[in-house]
């Protein structure tokens, strides 16, 4: 068998009520896939060559999602209704890594989801570039999930 390292550009990303298919969905960049067990030292009384490393809670940054501007969606109807409003509605998303043939290898799912930042890119007019904006949003915590979806 031949493995071959996946490639990190095929992707999609999922949020729950706005469904896969749509523009509103389409992102050219995620980041923030990250789980890191923070450790807490302990000193144990006479013994001054070491200190015991205890786990604390997982800690879990911030996902970053940047896309070509939208000027009205869904998603940034949801957006505005936490930023501008307070009105904040949690939402399960799944970022999936696909093959070549559009399967997916392994997805994450990131449950308790909503906004923190929404940020468009600057204006240049001396610059050919598309407008991007970055959503940034917190969640309680994110599972690997496999394929098959165990």
């Amino acid at each position: 068998m031949n493995y071959y390292p996946p490639i990190g550009f095929y992707f999609r990303v999922e949020f729950e009520g706005i469904g896969a298919k749509s523009v509103d969905t389409n992102f050219q960049e995620v980041s923030g896939l990250t789980q890191e067990l923070e450790v807490e030292k302990l000193q144990e009384g006479g013994v001054n060559d070491y200190q015991h490393p205890l786990p604390k809670p997982v800690k879990y940054p911030n996902l970053v999602l940047k896309r070509g501007m939208l000027p009205d969606s869904k998603l940034v109807e949801w957006l505005n209704k936490a930023l501008d409003s307070f009105e904040i509605e949690p939402n399960t998303v799944n970022v999936a890594l696909l093959n070549p043939k559009g399967e997916v290898l392994m997805s994450w799912e990131f449950t308790g989801a909503w906004p923190l930042k929404w940020e468009i890119s600057g204006f240049n007019a001396t610059d050919n570039a598309i407008v991007v904006e970055s959503i940034e949003l917190t969640y309680k915590k994110f599972r690997r999930v496999p394929p098959n979806g165990n």
